[in-house]
């Protein structure tokens, strides 16, 4: 493989860090909107629900949260994250657990005939603002 080319499925880091800016820029519109729509002076934290299978990396993503924000109301915001573990419903058992070693497999019986339920979180739990001084 050349320089500069990635193997298919895999991401550079480049690509993971332009993926978490994009998302970091959606939120601080989300909660520009949300600090002008309560006529906020700043947001002060922002409480969010990551799930292990969001496809977020959390490193990335802290990272590039401070460039998204800089020079808005959301700039000396905190995060907050809410971890949400993966979980899956298997078919062949009827249960609910933790998948297994083998990816998308029953962590219990070890069918791969599953659903995830849970894991694929990345939601906005709640924004904290700091009110403007009367005056």
């Amino acid at each position: 493989m050349g320089a500069g080319l990635v193997a298919p499925g895999l991401l550079g880091i480049s690509e993971v860090l332009m993926h978490e800016l994009s998302l970091a820029t959606a939120l601080v519109e989300q909660v520009q909107q949300i600090c002008a729509a309560e006529k906020a002076e700043a947001v002060v934290a922002i409480r969010l629900r990551l799930g292990a299978l969001s496809g977020v990396d959390r490193e990335s993503f802290e990272f590039t949260f401070p460039l998204a924000a800089e020079g808005t109301s959301a700039a000396a915001a905190k995060l907050i994250f809410e971890p949400v573990a993966a979980e899956i419903a298997c078919e062949g058992c009827g249960k609910t657990s933790k998948p297994g070693r083998m990816f998308l497999t029953c962590g219990l019986c070890g069918s791969n005939r599953v659903k995830i339920i849970a894991g694929r979180e990345f939601q906005i739990i709640s924004v904290e603002l700091q009110e403007k001084a009367e005056g």
